[in-house]
């Protein structure tokens, strides 16, 4: 293997240029997330005058102090909600990441009921769903912070409700398979959100705040005609002392998150892993040394077209311990790049693109996914691509057949796999660099990373040749004011659609991160990976049933 030597002056012009783009998108990015936080923030007085704290000042004070947090999904329902981008408000109506409670490594969720109530929004479910999913796969416990008015009639889709009832069943497996599921009460829970405490087995509530009930009282008169207060259809009170659907009362939010995390701190959970017990938080702690240049660099690789080229080497380099990356085959299919290297001490290899995959590049990558499955190394792809080489001479020499291997390979790999998407990601070169659609762990987008099933103009350019026969065959020559006018039309939807911010917004990644975070986010995927492979829970039959 040789030893990658990086070339790139990052105080170029080019390099300058790249940077204060990207840091343009970066404000934009920030200025959305910024937008979901002021917009629960509005609800302030209100939660102060009931004696409530605001969603993220729950999770604050739930989370260890200094502790990493890697949030998921920021971005979700983003334009979903209503198309105006200036007025759209992302996060799918709940706050959710990966964080340290106790000491210990969890999924974290919480209703962000400063936002109508925490009414779930566009996006919510598929976010729930996907972080749901994590935590079994990784076997994180899983801490809801509860505050819901539910689904929003507003805006009722019946497909919601038929699939939200994945939401419940995904509860009961996790409790099945020995991964604790913690409720904080601390709002109201009606009709399906009633389950959420009944489907976990441990339950705060809040004296005073916590409601669960399967009908509230105008439901209850409605159907029924029996008239009953809150408090005795679903109080905190009434459930931890007739009911039983709760085990613990607490005076406010602040002792009822004191309470979870005593709950999680008597988990003993690094004590199910034999190799992290009596660690400290954070257990995986590897030796590793930093690359040796600074993450600002990370700036100034990514041109603002994808026709412009880049040597994804140089991002490679700057993620790996000491800048030490070794590539493999660096002469055969060189536009297609594999290579081995360390983050934070965890062995891992690269596959990018540093133009189309052809025909070599398909073998090379199938290869070197079989050579990481055979050493047990997780696989990271920084996906760069146009897609797969097309044209005579390729398709004569097997360009379908060898990336259907390739494409096989990434299907059936045996290791972890992890995809950053740092600019292109087109065609099926979506799928042979693991897209959303092959199920990596995690898959985070750098703000200027663009998906389509081709570039916008290449798809412009089809349907004008399309467009210009069939007129022709009719014996009508195109007007060439309508054929640009078309031609524009396509270029412009397919470049609102391939936005990172879009694609994120449609739980098409895990999240959109600063590429300047991108060593210090895989750490921490490939350290909860390890964790979670080294857990031993206890599965069951069934989930703990409340008594």
């Amino acid at each position: 293997m040789s030893l990658f030597e990086s070339s790139w002056n990052a105080a170029s012009d080019t390099a300058q240029a790249r940077r204060a783009r990207m840091l343009a998108r970066i404000e934009a990015w920030r200025a959305l997330e910024q937008r979901s936080a002021d917009k629960s923030g509005e609800a302030a007085a209100r939660f102060a005058k009931r004696g409530q704290l605001l969603p993220r000042e729950r999770v604050a004070l739930l989370l260890d102090r200094g502790a990493p947090w890697l949030p998921l999904a920021a971005l979700a329902g983003y334009l979903r909600d209503v198309p105006e981008p200036d007025q759209s408000v992302p996060g799918g109506g709940m706050i959710a990441g990966i964080g340290f409670v106790a000491g210990t490594r969890c999924m974290v969720v919480a209703s962000d009921s400063g936002i109508d109530a925490g009414a779930v929004q566009p996006g919510g479910l598929d976010k729930m769903l996907r972080v749901q999913e994590i935590a079994l796969r990784e076997r994180l416990p899983f801490i809801h912070l509860v505050e819901s008015a539910g689904a929003d009639l507003m805006r009722y889709r019946v497909e919601g409700f038929v699939l939200g009832g994945g939401l419940f069943r995904n509860l009961a497996r996790l409790s099945a398979a020995g991964i604790p599921v913690i409720t904080v009460q601390h709002g109201s829970g009606t009709a399906g959100g009633a389950y959420m405490p009944g489907l976990s087995d441990i339950v705060i509530m809040v004296e005073g705040r916590s409601r669960a009930f399967l009908a509230g009282p105008p439901l209850l008169k409605a159907a029924t005609g029996e008239v009953a207060t809150e408090e005795e259809l679903g109080g905190a009170l009434m459930h931890t002392t007739v009911s039983g659907l709760g085990e613990y009362l607490a005076r406010d939010d602040r002792e009822a998150l004191g309470l979870a995390r005593r709950v999680i701190g008597d988990l003993q959970w690094s004590n199910r892993a034999p190799a992290l017990a009596g660690q400290a938080p954070a257990a995986i702690k590897l030796e590793a040394s930093e690359p040796p240049w600074p993450a600002d660099e990370l700036l100034t690789l990514m041109p603002a077209h994808h026709r412009e080229p880049v040597d994804m080497r140089e991002v490679a380099v700057r993620l790996v311990d000491g800048g030490a990356l070794h590539e493999f085959k660096a002469g055969y299919g060189s536009a297609t790049v594999c290579a081995q290297g360390h983050i934070g001490g965890h062995a891992v290899g690269f596959i990018t693109n540093n133009g189309p995959i052809d025909n070599q590049g398909a073998n090379k990558a199938t290869h070197f996914i079989q050579w990481m499955c055979q050493l047990g190394h997780p696989i990271i792809y920084l996906q760069n691509t146009t897609g797969y080489m097309v044209g005579k001479d390729v398709e004569q020499a097997g360009m379908i057949k060898h990336g259907s291997k390739m494409i096989q390979a990434v299907t059936n790999a045996t290791v972890p796999q992890l995809t950053i998407q740092c600019g292109a990601s087109f065609g099926a070169g979506n799928y042979g660099m693991c897209g959303r659609g092959f199920a990596p762990r995690f898959l985070f987008s750098w703000p200027g990373a663009a998906t389509a099933v081709m570039g916008g103009e290449q798809a412009a350019g089809t349907m004008r040749i399309v467009t210009e026969a069939a007129l022709k065959r009719k014996g009508i020559e195109p007007d060439a004011a309508k054929m640009q006018k078309q031609f524009d039309a396509v270029v412009a939807m397919f470049e609102r659609q391939q936005d990172a911010f879009t694609t994120s917004g449609l739980l098409l990644d895990d999240g959109v991160i600063d590429p300047r975070d991108t060593r210090a986010v895989l750490r921490f995927c490939l350290d909860t990976l390890a964790e979670g492979a080294a857990h031993t829970p206890r599965p069951m039959q069934f989930g703990v049933a409340r008594m």
